[in-house]
Parts: structure tokens; sequence; C-alpha cells
């Protein structure tokens, strides 16, 4: 594969050690309680928001829920939203909330552009060489279900939602992955766009 070198670089930079999230001391009942208190609102009480700006989490991988809500309580990701609610929260209320929505199942999406279907397509599953961009899938997996405690999902995601991220990455705006940085930064608007609508097709 082309980009062999690039991804086994990035893939080195971005490991998401399984013991940090402890599964074990999880509880997806009380993370229950949480999320119908505190997240249905924004995400929906199964983990699939119903505003396009609002990710969906359901089926997300624990490790990188509770890697996210870890960062949102340091501000290491900002997030006006986010923030606060994560300030309150403990270890153990970010693990249970990151095992709630990890056994939801996630609704398919389909697709809201079709036209930018296959430009999508083609950035996902082949990268731009011209570019040095590696292809999406490398860490993300063919069908964007991601690989647990390393890569998170994507398949199914809201496009404007992808497609802020990527943005907020580009312009450093969010700064929390050195990886989705370095890629971002080697993407334009339009291909921003035409793989955020390929992901949102995903499932």
């Amino acid at each position: 594969m082309r980009n062999a070198p690039v991804v086994a670089t990035l893939a080195a930079l971005v490991m998401i050690s399984p013991t940090v999230f402890a599964a074990n001391k999880a509880d997806p009942a009380r993370g229950k309680q949480i999320v119908e208190q505190y997240c249905a609102a924004c995400h929906g009480a199964d983990g699939n928001s119903v505003a396009s700006a609002n990710p969906s989490l359901a089926g997300q991988h624990p490790e990188y829920i509770y890697k996210q809500l870890v960062e949102f309580k340091s501000q290491a990701r900002k997030s006006p939203v986010m923030n606060p609610i994560a300030a309150q929260m403990g270890p153990d209320d970010m693990r249970n909330v990151a095992a709630h929505f990890s056994k939801q199942t996630a609704k398919a999406k389909g697709a809201s552009d079709k036209a930018l279907i296959e430009a999508g397509r083609k950035i996902y599953r082949g990268g731009i060489a011209a570019k040095g961009v590696p292809a999406c899938m490398a860490c993300h997996s063919p069908n964007g279900v991601g690989i647990p405690a390393q890569y998170p999902r994507v398949g199914g995601q809201h496009a404007a939602y992808t497609e802020a991220q990527l943005k907020a990455f580009r312009s450093g705006e969010r700064a929390n992955n050195p990886v989705m940085s370095q890629v971002s930064a080697k993407l334009s608007d339009q291909e921003i766009k035409a793989v955020s609508e390929y992901i949102q097709a995903l499932h």
C-alpha cells in the first residue's frame, strides 16, 4: 500500500491503551441514568442524536468516549458545552456513560448529498497520494467501525459534525489529536465535505 509508511507513523501516535478505560469498573446501568439526566437532550438517550451538529455516540468504543470526556474535563479539547459538563464528572461517571453509549445500536443515516459520495469514497478508501493523505479506512476500517481501544467509530456519523471536526482539526481549534491535525491540514473544504458525506453513509 502506497501510504503504508505514513499510516504506520500515524498509528504509533494515537494508540489508546485499553487499560485507561478499565472496562471491568464500568456500570452501564448507572451510565444510563446519567445519560438520561444530562446527555440525552443533545446525544439522544440511545446515543443517536437528532441534531446534525451533535455527534451520535451509539456503538462508539467506550475507550474513545472516556478519552474525550477526560480531555473535555482537562480542556485539552475545547467546547463551551462539554467543558463544564465534564468538569463535574469523575472517572467512574465517565466510564459508566461510555459503557452505556457503547452498548447502544447506531442507526443508519444514509447520504444527504449523493453527488459527493464517490469523491468521498475515493478519499476514505484510497487517500490522496499526491498530498500524502492516508486512506481513512486504514485506521477507521472499511465500514467505519474503527478499531476498538485505538481508533473511533466514524461510520454513520452526521456529515455536518464530521465536517466541523475536520475543519477544527485543520485550523487548530481542536488540538487533541496530532494525527487528525496533520491529515486535516492537507484537505480542502471540498475534500472534507466529500469524505464527511461518505462517512455518514457508512453503516
